[in-house]
């Protein structure tokens, strides 16, 4: 995959949850890892509570400390970067220091995401500002962190970048925010993330790139655990591991030009590949839901026609 005896991942979000998962499973492959986020040390305050009524500072389980002791233990390089997606300056910096340090980056795994409230407010509840944030972070942190690495990758001839998506970004909410729905920050932004992998998959065709989405769907992670409950989730959702399991394939698998440019259903793949053998599969969920309502008022409209005609 490149002149490096051993590949490199960068992977954003990786302090908890999938990120983390993507970390481990990419060493497991044989990759070095570089992961960013905010969270360096065990035990750090910050503010997490998704809706502008309230606020929770208490620490959530990971760090990126924590990852990088996990990948070491699989035999694997880790390299902490820590970094903002609201603050691209901070994307720019980490992003370079693994050029600097190991030379190249061969995947490229966006996962990380805005962390805050307005996440699970309603729209007329939701200042701009804080929607502007999830755009900033959910959007516009992947095209920093692509400027930057793309041009290496296109020299090379090779790269892959993998944008973890979600079902928010193209099925409507089945409730309002609060009451198992998310706010519009959340689905706009991923609505736009979602639209970015075909692109490069057009735009560098010639050039030995490809980009994929990955749908996690529900995944219990520990921030799920610690702040979904109250907003009418169901936090027992399907391990991380089973997004690790589906970035790890399509990162070594020359099958995976299949998918390029296109979004792959991570639970459902996982389980059709048999990625991770004791895992029983997808359950259903709010997503789930949201897809059965959407394929109903599909079908609904296509009964309107053929009874029109």
């Amino acid at each position: 995959m490149s002149g490096r005896n051993r590949p490199v991942a960068f992977i954003t979000g990786a302090s908890r949850g999938i990120g983390k998962a993507c970390a481990l499973h990419l060493a497991r492959v044989g990759f070095d890892v570089a992961i960013s986020a905010r969270s360096v040390r065990e035990g750090e305050e910050r503010e997490h509570s998704s809706t502008v009524t309230a606020s929770n500072m208490k620490p959530l389980p990971g760090s990126l400390t924590t990852t990088a002791e996990l990948v070491t233990e699989e035999g694997a390089e880790a390299l902490i970067v820590p970094a903002d997606l609201l603050d691209r300056a901070s994307l720019v910096a980490a992003a370079r220091e693994v050029l600097d340090t190991w030379g190249q980056v061969d995947v490229l795994v966006h996962n990380g995401r805005y962390i805050g409230p307005g996440h699970m407010d309603r729209f007329l509840d939701t200042p701009l500002e804080l929607i502007e944030h999830q755009l900033e972070a959910n959007v516009l942190a992947t095209l920093v962190l692509n400027k930057v690495f793309l041009p290496a990758m296109v020299e090379r001839g090779s790269g892959i970048v993998i944008n973890i998506t979600s079902a928010a970004g193209y099925a409507d909410p089945t409730e309002p925010a609060g009451k198992g729905g998310w706010g519009m920050g959340y689905g706009i932004s991923k609505g736009a993330l979602q639209r970015i992998a075909g692109f490069l998959a057009v735009e560098f065709a010639d050039h030995g790139i490809r980009a994929f989405n990955v749908q996690p769907g529900f995944i219990a992670t520990e921030r799920m655990a610690a702040d979904m409950g109250e907003f009418g989730f169901d936090t027992s959702g399907a391990p991380p591991d089973v997004v690790g399991a589906v970035v790890a394939w399509l990162a070594t698998r020359e099958e995976a030009a299949e998918f390029n440019g296109r979004t792959v259903e991570g639970q459902f793949f996982c389980h059709e590949q048999g990625l991770l053998p004791d895992w029983e599969g997808p359950m259903p969920n709010t997503n789930a839901i949201a897809y059965d309502r959407a394929a109903a008022n599909l079908e609904r409209a296509e009964n309107d026609i053929v009874s029109k005609d």
